[in-house]
């Protein structure tokens, strides 16, 4: 792909301007031309791998979603060939939107998408063809959607038609229920599930706050801008610190092919107004997931975009996801509809979260601790609070980071007798610097966990309860990478090979953990001393800070200083 020089300048920390953004929305553009139909319909991506919806709805999928990056780049001549498509795709060629398909989800991206550069596209379309398509989106209102972010997509379909004059009573009913049906899932703090259950990730911000902010942006409606905006701007001080120094996400959550969609939320702030982040900072973090997702071979040698996470990677795809699914990543270019003169264009790039100062960083919502050093700009998600056990490894490990992923292994786990199974994650709390849950491991047994970071270092606890006399326990820690330090040190009731075995009532084990990319880091254990003072409790001793005295009962975490 081919960028401008860099302008160190303007942004010290990542080199990368407006012009920048604009060239590789350009060049993406560029590189799925080729694989359109004759009639620009479908955009069928090459690649062996079909999603589980099949072919058909996998060439709308790349229609839609690269329709919505030559939307957010106001690029009339490629809206111009989108134009024919949609012509073409509403005659006859598009499968219909019913209930609980893809074809839903896909409307959601061409609805904004018209809804955005009406002058440029939906006005210049022949009356027939706009009828067609007004039919076609119109399914969607009335279309069930899956009990989660899903019921927003007819939300987003809903407001292009009511500012078109169509379906005016019908989409103001689709709004009405689909607002409604995502306030059963705000748990508070800027944060929602994902549906029903603790389903914690990135949807968070490129689905459940993205529409409904939009919506209310696009709507001009104060009350629901008021609601929403002021969720995200909450929302954006946590997401903030999901950064590493290096531009990574947290490396966790399904539907990591979309990659740089995680900048999303962070444009949308600035774009109505309701964030926290200074507009330097909004840059730079936008920026640096960009840089590092470009630089890292996230585009392949034809300009398209891989099925994987840095390179083609099946390990973090979906049965869901097929070769255009990747281009949901279009939702990272919604800075571009912010003018060239705006202050989060022409401020000076200011250094993120991670390159600030060591933080523990207390989540309430999800139950989370976040843990980053700024020697080294690695930030750490310790996870007591959110599960999805269709998509384990990524939801139900003990933690995970912005420079590791879960290894097939079972990294930050506890393994009970030979069983890594984490399930029914029930939180017990977060405080300064720790986190806690309880959650069914192996035949039943119950697993209460507790960890206390400072700096890198980490102290893991596990009261085992329920298990026969004699059941093995082994802890295991971060996953080896090129570049980083990972460390696991037993300090109660674990042997040198980090195993132990459960005892007749209740049963202790603590260990020391760090991931880190200090190049020489002196051992965990001379930050910190752990010492058992009883069945449940333990002492945990600082080198430089507190002494805390920790009680670790199934119902309830104590952690006093």
């Amino acid at each position: 792909m081919q960028l401008p020089p860099e302008d160190r300048t303007l942004s010290p920390l990542t080199g990368y301007t407006r012009a920048h953004w604009e060239a590789a929305a350009d060049s993406l553009l560029a590189a799925v031309e080729p694989y359109a139909t004759e009639d620009r319909a479908l955009y069928h991506l090459p690649g062996d791998r079909q999603s589980w919806t099949g072919r058909l709805s996998d060439g709308l999928e790349g229609y839609a979603r690269t329709l919505l990056l030559a939307a957010l780049r106001q690029d009339e001549t490629a809206l111009e060939r989108y134009a024919d498509g949609l012509a073409a795709g509403v005659s006859g060629v598009w499968p219909r939107i019913e209930d609980r398909t893809q074809p839903l989800v896909e409307a959601a991206s061409i609805a904004f998408a018209l809804r955005i550069t009406k002058p440029l596209l939906w006005d210049r379309l022949d009356e027939a063809v706009r009828q067609r398509a007004a039919a076609w989106l119109g399914d969607a209102l009335t279309a069930e959607a899956w009990p989660c972010n899903w019921e927003l997509f007819p939300v987003t379909v809903a407001g292009f038609l009511s500012s078109v004059g169509c379906e005016p009573e019908a989409s103001r009913k689709a709004i009405d229920r689909g607002l409604e049906r995502i306030e059963q899932w705000y748990v508070g703090e800027g944060w929602y599930t994902d549906g029903d259950g603790r389903k914690f990730d990135y949807y968070n911000g490129w689905a459940m706050h993205l529409y409904p902010v939009l919506h209310a942006w696009l709507a001009q409606d104060d009350r629901l801008m008021d609601l929403y905006g002021g969720r995200l701007s909450r929302h954006l001080e946590d997401y903030a610190r999901l950064f590493g120094a290096d531009g990574a996400p947290m490396h966790q959550g399904r539907s990591l092919t979309y990659r740089f969609a995680t900048t999303a939320p962070l444009w949308l702030g600035a774009l109505t107004g309701h964030t926290p982040l200074p507009p330097g900072e909004t840059r730079r973090l936008a920026s640096g997931a960009l840089k590092y997702f470009l630089d890292r071979g996230a585009v392949d040698s034809r300009g398209l975009l891989t099925l994987g996470w840095h390179g083609p990677d099946p390990a973090v795809l979906q049965g869901y996801s097929g070769p255009a699914s990747p281009y949901w990543a279009s939702k990272g270019f919604l800075g571009l509809l912010l003018p060239a003169d705006h202050e989060v264009w022409t401020a000076v790039e200011e250094p993120g979260p991670a390159e600030r100062s060591d933080a523990l960083t207390s989540i309430s919502a999800p139950n989370w601790l976040l843990q980053s050093t700024v020697s080294d700009g690695l930030v750490r998600l310790h996870n007591h609070g959110s599960e999805d056990v269709r998509y384990d490894p990524y939801y139900t490990r003990l933690a995970y980071s912005t420079v590791t992923e879960p290894s097939p292994s079972y990294d930050n786990s506890l393994i009970v007798d030979g069983d890594p199974s984490r399930t029914e994650i029930e939180p017990l709390g977060v405080g300064q610097g720790w986190a806690a849950s309880r959650h069914t491991a192996a035949g039943g047994t119950r697993v209460s966990s507790v960890v206390l970071a400072r700096g890198a270092v980490e102290v893991r606890a596990f009261l085992v309860t329920g298990a026969e006399p004699g059941t093995s326990v082994r802890v295991t820690g971060w996953a080896a990478r090129d570049g980083v330090h990972t460390e696991l040190l037993p300090a109660v009731g674990l042997d040198g090979e980090l195993s132990g075995v459960t005892g007749a009532g209740d049963s202790l084990f603590v260990a020391l953990a760090r991931l880190t990319a200090e190049p020489d880091p002196a051992p965990s254990d001379e930050a910190v001393a752990v010492e058992s003072t009883g069945p449940e409790e333990f002492t945990v001793r600082w080198t430089e800070g507190p002494v805390l005295r920790v009680r670790l009962a199934e119902e309830q975490v104590t952690v006093i200083s």
